[in-house]
């Protein structure tokens, strides 16, 4: 039989258990895939970390499926638009009219950018936990997972998403902190045309 002693002190170890406020929960995977796949567009100021340390400005236009554009503020003369399957990098301090292109299956934001988003598939999180107020999910494309991952940033009520990290295969890392994502609007087609913006340059 227990001693009082230790009766009372298993019950002031209950209470203190008791009353330790609960750890939030993180914002559950098919709560987030339905906030993205409600998303068909939306816009923000973006502020980006580059894996070498310097920070560029500038606004943020996303039309899912497929589409996002990335026009960087002065004195970045960087355009990055992705539209047809392709990303485009118009980088306006180089003398070639050409964009580096590549397809947008091999960056890890075509996870964001997919008609239908599915975080719940198998060997596409790596990781999803609770720090403070954010919920913090890591992905991959489970077929491709060569080709980087993606951490996302979420906040709730509402739901929002407020940044994400891209580490490519190389281990490079940028970082994209959104501003206020106002969802709704459209855009025009132009924004996510590559051949047109590649017309207009020439």
């Amino acid at each position: 039989m227990p001693s009082r002693r230790t009766f009372l002190a298993g019950i002031s170890a209950a209470a203190m258990v008791a009353a330790a406020p609960a750890i939030a929960a993180p914002i559950d995977l098919s709560r987030l895939s339905q906030y993205l796949n409600a998303m068909k567009t939306a816009q923000a100021e973006f502020t980006q970390v580059n894996a070498d340390g310097t920070i560029s400005t500038g606004q943020i236009y996303i039309q899912r499926p497929g589409r996002v554009r990335f026009d960087y503020n002065a004195p970045d003369e960087t355009l990055v638009m992705a539209g047809g399957g392709q990303v485009a990098i118009f980088d306006g301090g180089s003398n070639s009219k050409r964009p580096e292109q590549y397809p947008l299956a091999r960056t890890p934001l075509k996870i964001i950018l997919e008609a239908n988003v599915n975080l719940g598939q198998a060997g596409m999180v790596t990781g999803h936990r609770q720090d403070g107020v954010k919920t913090i999910v890591t992905a991959q494309d489970p077929a491709n997972p060569q080709y980087g991952r993606i951490e996302m940033v979420f906040t709730d009520n509402p739901v929002q998403l407020r940044q994400w990290v891209i580490t490519d295969n190389g281990g490079s890392q940028t970082t994209v902190i959104l501003g206020d994502l106002r969802a709704g609007g459209s855009f025009p087609a132009r924004y996510f045309s590559i051949p047109n913006e590649i017309s207009s340059r020439s």
